[in-house]
Formats: structure tokens, C-alpha cells, sequence
């Protein structure tokens, strides 16, 4: 049986050198309350007044509760949601603040590309056996291994909300095989019998996990009774590496009618994270 142990917690604070040894070894950093909680608590109000009634929370601080049927990714709710959540600008925007941009600059050593493609999370009870399977971005990404994902919670989230697991040193072993799958993505990818124990801790509202396109993870199913577990994440690489071109879509863009950046950016006030990656010197 696979055994947890907590992830390992890495502080900005610490030596560049030290850090990037660490995410080496490992295939991931943690960072315990790197985003102000405000920050998150009004990126996560703003997400939820998106949802129309599906998912609410009664005041500031109180966690997600669905309230409404549960639902996954591609579900008809979820259909309707998403689009209204991808355009908004505080989203985006948020993995453009030099907060974010330092962090990604700290793990990579050098300028990095934030993907634009940005990613929203909402993980409901009810839907036990359709959580993100094991994966590796490397492969659902056509990623290169400068690629890193970043995700960030939104509020506190504990164990029977579906935590997000990653895999310590799978990395090393490179792009494994992928077979079909229940769960967001709709495929896993081959875990070695030698690999039984995976890194998982409860989080807090603001704390980051960073791990290596190759790295591999997946969430953990949600049991609560109503409670719904909320994040977003995106995907960035050392300036310059090649980007794939997929990756430059809104997100499930490629199959929700109509949901295109000239969507996205409809009511936005600032245009400079508009198409901000066309002149970028390295997509395929």
C-alpha cells in the first residue's frame, strides 16, 4: 500500500543554489503562505461570483460549499461556469504580479514565460473516482523539462477535500507511458512498483506548490459532505524554451464553443496581458 509523508517545505528566504538542488532532487517545492491571504480570499470571491449559485460560501474566510449538483470538468455546469471564470482579468493577471513572476524566477534562475493558458479548480463531493488521475505535464503539455506547473490554494484545504499528491524524484525517470483513465485529463501515466511513497500535506490559503513538467501527481478525491475545494495553477518555462501551441489556448478552449481569447477579453481594462506571447521567439 502507498504510504504519505508530508511535503517538504522550502522557504523563499533560502539560498537560490540551495532551492534549485532541492527541486532537482525532488521534483517540487512548497512554500507555506508565500500569497497574502486577502489576495486569495478575494480571487476566490471573485471566481465563486462566477459560478451563479453552484458553489457559495455564507462570508469572507468561510470555505467553498456546493449548493447545487456536484459536478467535474466537462460536466454541462461546469460548461456553463468556465467560460465566465476564464474571463476574468483578475485571474490572469494574478500570475503576472511580480510576486508570482519572482517566485518562478527564484526556481528557474533565470526570466521565465508564464503560459497563457491559466487554470481554475474546483473539485465538488459527489464525484469520487473523477479526480485528476497520476499524470505528468511533460506529456498533456508537449512540455520541454524547463516547464514547471505552479499552483496555488485558495483557502485552507484538508484531507477530505481531495489534497494535490505528487510523487518525490519521479521526475528523474523521464516521459512515461499513458493508458486511459477516469478523472479530469482522461489518462494515467505508468507508476513503477518501486514507487510507493507520495509527498501530500493539508494547506493553507497562499501556499505554493511548484513541480517539474515530469513530475508526477494528482489529486486525491474530495468526501466531504458539501464542501468544494478550490485552486488555480498555470504552467511556466525558462524564456525561450519551446511552447507548444496548444498551450497558448484559453483553457478547454478546444472544446467549449465559443470560449476564445476574443471572449476572454472582452471587458478587460488593461491590455497589456492581450496576446502578450505572439511575438514570443519559440512556439511549434
Amino acid at each position: 500500500m502507498p504510504d504519505n509523508q508530508p511535503f517538504v517545505v522550502s522557504r523563499v528566504g533560502e539560498a537560490a543554489a540551495v532551492l534549485r538542488a532541492r527541486f532537482q532532487e525532488l521534483g517540487y517545492l512548497f512554500f507555506k503562505g508565500y500569497v497574502a491571504p486577502d489576495t486569495c480570499d478575494g480571487l476566490l470571491a471573485a471566481l465563486l461570483a462566477q459560478t451563479r449559485g453552484h458553489v457559495g460560501r455564507e462570508s469572507a474566510g468561510e470555505l467553498p460549499a456546493l449548493l447545487g449538483r456536484p459536478f467535474v470538468e466537462s460536466d454541462p455546469v461546469w460548461d456553463e461556469i468556465y467560460p465566465r471564470i476564464q474571463s476574468l482579468e483578475a485571474f490572469h493577471e494574478f500570475f503576472h504580479t511580480e510576486p508570482m513572476l519572482d517566485l518562478m524566477r527564484l526556481v528557474s534562475g533565470t526570466e521565465v514565460f508564464v503560459y497563457p493558458m491559466k487554470m481554475a479548480r474546483i473539485s465538488t463531493p459527489g464525484k469520487v473516482g473523477f479526480e485528476t488521475p497520476p499524470h505528468q505535464d511533460a506529456f498533456s503539455h508537449h512540455a520541454g523539462p524547463t516547464m514547471a506547473g505552479i499552483w496555488v490554494a485558495l483557502h485552507d484545504i484538508h484531507a477530505p477535500m481531495g489534497r494535490v499528491k505528487v510523487l518525490p524524484g519521479s521526475h528523474k525517470d523521464g516521459v512515461r507511458k499513458v493508458f486511459k483513465a477516469e478523472g479530469v485529463g482522461g489518462v494515467q501515466c505508468e507508476i513503477y512498483p518501486h514507487e510507493k511513497r507520495w509527498h501530500v500535506s493539508d494547506s493553507q490559503a497562499g501556499d505554493v506548490l511548484i513541480f517539474h513538467s515530469c513530475c508526477v501527481h494528482k489529486a486525491e478525491p474530495n468526501t466531504t459532505e458539501n464542501t468544494v475545494r478550490m485552486s488555480v495553477d498555470t504552467r511556466f518555462s525558462d524564456y525561450g524554451a519551446p511552447v507548444f501551441s496548444t498551450n497558448l489556448e484559453p483553457h478547454h478552449g478546444w472544446r467549449i464553443d465559443g470560449l476564445d481569447w476574443q471572449r476572454v477579453y472582452r471587458d478587460w481594462k488593461n491590455p497589456e496581458l492581450q496576446n502578450y506571447w505572439v511575438d514570443y521567439p519559440n512556439l511549434f
